[in-house]
C-alpha cells in the first residue's frame, strides 16, 4: 500500500510538472503561426511563395510536393483586395483563411471564369457599397465575402511533371495582391 501511495505522488508531481513545463511553451508556438511566419517573409498585400522551390526555407512547412504556393496577408480595413495571376496551368486552388488560420472559402479554376485566377475579397459592408455600382474591372471576378477584418489569401498549382515547373512558377510569381482604388 505504501509503495502504491509512493508511486501515486511520484505520478501526480510528474504531471504537474509536464503541465507547468506545456503551459510556459505555449507562446514560444503561438508566436510561429502561419500569419506570424508570412509577416516574418513579406509585408502586406505582397504575394510570397509557400514553397522551397522559390529559393530559402518554406514559409509553410507540409506543403504537397505536387503543388506550388504562394499567400499574401492583407487588412480588409484599408480596403478590398483584389488577387490576381496571369497565364494558364494545368490546376489552381485558391483559400481564403482568416488571421487564426480558420478557412472561409475555397474555390479553384473550375468555379473561375474562363478558368483565370480573379477574385475580390470584401467584408459584407464593402460588398454592399460594391454592389451599388459594380466597376467594370470586376466583371467576372469571384467575390469572397469575408467577415473577417485580417486574413491570409493562398494559391496553390498544380505541377504535373518537371516540364510545367517554370510555368507554374511564371503563374505564382506574377500573381498580384492590391488593394484597388475602387
Amino acid at each position: 500500500m505504501r509503495r502504491l501511495l509512493h508511486a501515486l505522488i511520484i505520478g501526480l508531481v510528474g504531471a504537474g510538472i509536464v503541465h507547468i513545463i506545456v503551459l510556459l511553451l505555449v507562446p514560444e508556438f503561438s508566436e510561429r503561426d502561419a500569419w506570424s511566419r508570412l509577416a516574418m517573409a513579406s509585408d502586406l498585400y505582397k504575394m510570397t511563395r509557400l514553397d522551397a522551390e522559390a529559393g530559402g526555407a518554406p514559409v509553410v512547412k507540409s506543403v504537397d510536393p505536387l503543388f506550388y504556393a504562394a499567400a499574401c496577408r492583407f487588412d480588409l480595413a484599408d480596403g478590398l483586395v483584389r488577387i490576381k495571376a496571369p497565364g494558364d496551368v494545368p490546376f489552381w486552388s485558391a483559400s481564403v483563411y482568416d488571421r487564426s488560420g480558420h478557412n472561409i472559402y475555397s474555390f479553384n479554376d473550375h468555379n473561375a471564369n474562363s478558368g483565370k485566377l480573379d477574385a475580390v475579397v470584401l467584408t459584407p459592408a464593402q460588398m454592399i457599397d460594391v454592389r451599388r455600382d459594380l466597376p467594370e474591372e470586376l466583371q467576372g471576378a469571384i467575390f469572397v465575402e469575408a467577415p473577417i477584418e485580417e486574413g491570409i489569401f493562398v494559391v496553390r498549382a498544380f505541377v504535373p511533371d518537371e516540364s510545367w515547373k517554370p510555368i507554374v512558377s511564371r503563374f505564382l510569381e506574377q500573381s498580384a495582391c492590391e488593394l484597388p482604388d475602387y
